[in-house]
């Protein structure tokens, strides 16, 4: 288990809280007048009790509620019911028969906006009622789930945007048309009516579970409930602390959606962003302006788990007869992670009760996020399929997957995250761990696209630890280029984070998309505004220190010609034969290309060419692609004018001989520090610790994103792993290398940044 993730919240003054659970008139009566009420089953399970060291664990099961997968229909009916009664002007005793033909009558229209079960249960009661029902979901909402809304007569409404953009859309259009009803339990500036009533929906589960448990002879003295919005989690606190003896309340949230764990922390309702779960219903940036002010005051204690641990926690479940979805699971995750805490508030006299809110589904199965180590970490990043899409001979995966567990690696250590995507499909993730202020920053740069899968001879997604030439090795495409570097600097940031090691700077993991292309990655960071007092750039250098390598140019010629049949010699022009007298030229020009003291010489070579349609034709063009590997010095600017010089001279001696303005397609910068800087120095410093000796110091032959931090002011080294295999048919990264990289970058980071 991580030791560097996230804390548990615990609330201070919870103990001195009491409250009122009021009496709903009718709502029991209500829900048993639903066609397939019947209590869902409270079920025990010793085995895990015996393994927690309490006196009973007890789950709420509600897989099958009023013939729906989810406790949601509880307070989606109600909040129906008690919003078509007020817009009808009914009595809150009145028949749903009688209710159904009014409604229809008047044209009333049910409107929400969910992750999944909520509409449903909303669909389900328009169903009931006879009446329309539209049903706002965000676009990354799967197909299966949309299915099942619409499969109760929902018309589905796609949002471009997140949940909370569909609870806002669906609110906008509530106020649009006639007869139109937002049923939505996210309390909003004037919207909290009908949130109050979904939230006293749920009551009917609290009189069950308070029922089964004095048949068994027991009094709960814990319960853990999932939140969202927060709308159950306020009807269990209100619950809780209505009792004569107080229960605890512990409030479960998924890492990349803890919107209550952040408001608790910040003492005030705070919004967040979100990242992907599998736990959707739970998937909410904000906690219902209604259920905050319950639930700062009640919650005794706020956990956070990762979608690996719900998932887990679900195949538990199914072993015990117990069929949960990973947001019903999520309860059961949450107590596992209390009773591995020290100091924890479970005892042997605990009675502690699960909500396990919905019932079986299918999703995509989690990695765990919980691991720390370099090896591992490069073993599960070399898993996730991350070909870049513009080099892959096959459609290549992008970075989406990769990107996703990323940021909820950093969401369960409560690190700062950003998702940079200026284009569609490449995203980019920024990790953050905060210093106390004062402090240098220092940046982990590595990019987490690979070349294409299709040249790899077995298994590119293995990430297996075997042996190659007497040594521990991680396989896979990207293991070594460059997974297995940035592994070991994700490493580093987890063992400062839980070492409590005081930092003054902050850390930054900068993953970035598309290097083995155009840079995209790294140009959207620095674009961004991402900047730090150093870098460091985690490419496979073997351990050599690398301080400076060289630019490129992409310089594009095309000498043009007259098309003409091939016996026309005297209106044809060949452009191709022309072209020899440009090469010829270049080859000089090439004799003349500056030289740097570390360097060596800039060169050039001719890439590619095209030219002719057909062989009985005169070609009217002909195209070079010239690479340019620079120094510093040279420009796009000076090469582009060079090339122009050139072909100027060529058509004085020629005066058949033309051309199109030479052009630039593609430029990178060469990079270069003094070998002496303070940053080599430092690195050098606590690679020797690590390594037992300093590393050489040296410029390398290749290009990678050190030069685009450099350029923008972020003086920059390229330091990684040793292994085999780039870009070839079989990859491997050292197992030994990458534990000295860790030990080196966790020094770094403490002495840097301290």
């Amino acid at each position: 288990m991580s030791t560097s993730r996230r804390p548990i919240y615990t609330n201070p003054s919870v103990s001195s809280q009491k409250c009122t659970f009021p009496a709903v008139e009718g709502l029991t009566k209500f829900h048993q007048s639903l066609s397939g009420y019947t209590p869902t089953p409270l079920t025990p399970l010793p085995s895990l009790a015996t393994a927690l060291g309490v006196r009973a664990v007890l789950v709420k099961d509600e897989s099958n509620r009023l013939n729906l997968p989810s406790f949601k229909v509880l307070g989606a009916s109600w909040g129906t019911y008690r919003a078509v009664a007020a817009f009808l002007s009914f009595p809150t005793t009145v028949a749903l028969e009688e209710m159904a033909a009014r409604a229809k009558e008047r044209g009333v229209v049910l409107l929400a906006a969910t992750k999944g079960n909520h509409g449903r249960a909303v669909a389900s009661m328009a169903r009931i009622l006879g009446i329309e029902a539209r049903i706002f979901v965000s676009e990354s909402m799967d197909l299966a789930t949309r299915g099942r809304i619409s499969g109760e007569g929902a018309d589905i409404v796609t949002v471009h945007g997140d949940y909370d953009q569909a609870v806002l859309e669906a609110w906008k259009v509530s106020q649009e048309i006639d007869g139109g009803l937002l049923i939505q339990d996210t309390a909003l500036e004037g919207y909290e009516e009908v949130p109050a009533w979904i939230v006293e929906g749920y009551g009917t589960m609290m009189t069950e579970v308070e029922t089964e448990l004095a048949e068994m002879g027991l009094e709960a003295t814990m319960m853990v409930t999932p939140v969202g919005v927060g709308s159950l989690a306020n009807t269990v606190a209100t619950f809780c602390k209505s009792r004569e003896t107080p229960i605890s309340v512990v409030a479960v949230e998924p890492d990349t959606a803890a919107c209550l764990q952040a408001s608790l922390l910040a003492g005030e309702l705070t919004p967040i962003e979100t990242s992907r779960t599998i736990m959707d219903g739970m998937d909410c940036g904000t906690v219902s302006t209604t259920a905050w002010p319950n639930l700062q005051r009640l919650v005794d204690a706020s956990v956070t788990v990762s979608c690996y641990e719900a998932h887990r926690a679900a195949e538990y479940l199914a072993s015990q007869s117990i069929t949960a979805g990973p947001c019903g699971a999520a309860s059961l995750a949450a107590v596992q992670r209390l009773a591995a805490e020290e100091g924890s508030c479970l005892n042997k006299d605990s009675v502690v009760v699960l909500l396990s809110t919905e019932g079986p589904r299918e999703y995509p199965i989690p990695f765990d996020v919980s691991i720390d180590g370099a090896v591992e970490l490069t073993s599960m990043l070399t898993k996730i399929n991350s070909s870049n899409p513009t080099l892959s001979l096959a459609d290549g995966a992008g970075e989406n997957q990769i990107c996703d567990y990323l940021a909820a690696w950093f969401a369960h250590r409560g690190m700062e995250t950003h998702r940079i995507e200026t284009l569609p499909g490449r995203p980019s993730i920024v990790g953050v761990l905060r210093g106390a202020g004062g402090g240098k920053s220092l940046m982990f740069n590595g990019h987490i696209d690979t070349v294409s899968l299709a040249s790899y001879e077995k298994d590119p997604l293995s990430g297996t630890i075997d042996t190659r030439n007497g040594q521990e090795v991680v396989l896979g495409r990207g293991s070594l280029d460059m997974k297995g570097g940035l592994a070991a600097a994700l490493a580093a940031v987890a063992a400062a984070k839980a070492s409590c090691f005081p930092l003054s700077g902050d850390v930054i993991v900068a993953a970035v998309s598309d290097e083995e292309d155009a840079s995209q990655g790294t140009q959207d960071l620095i674009a961004a505004g991402w900047r730090a007092d150093a870098a460091v750039v985690p490419e496979p250098t073997s351990g050599v220190i690398a301080h400076a390598h060289k630019g490129f140019v992409w310089v594009e010629v095309s000498i043009l010609g007259v098309a003409a049949h091939g016996s026309n010699h005297v209106e044809g022009v060949d452009a191709i034969l022309h072209t020899g007298w440009f090469l010829r030229a270049l080859e000089e020009y090439q004799q003349r290309l500056p030289v740097d003291d570390v360097l060596g010489p800039a060169t050039l070579h001719c890439g590619l060419i095209q030219g002719g349609e057909e062989a009985s034709s005169y070609p009217a063009k002909c195209t070079v692609t010239v690479e340019f590997r620079t120094v510093p010095g040279q420009t796009e600017e000076s090469i582009v004018g060079d090339i122009r010089a050139l072909l100027a001279n060529i058509q004085k001696e020629n005066p058949r001989f033309r051309f199109a303005e030479p052009k630039a397609t593609l430029t990178r910068p060469a990079h270069k520090i003094d070998s002496d800087h303070p940053l080599i120095s430092k690195v050098a410093e606590c690679a020797a610790e690590a390594m037992g000796s300093h590393p050489p110091v040296q410029s390398v032959p290749f290009w990678c994103d050190a030069a685009l931090l450099s350029e923008a002011g972020v003086p920059s080294v390229v330091f990684g792993p040793s292994g085999h295999g780039l870009h070839g048919k079989e990859e491997w990264v050292e197992v030994e290398s990458l534990k000295k990289m860790q030990k080196t970058f966790t020094k770094l980071i403490r002495d840097f940044c301290a």
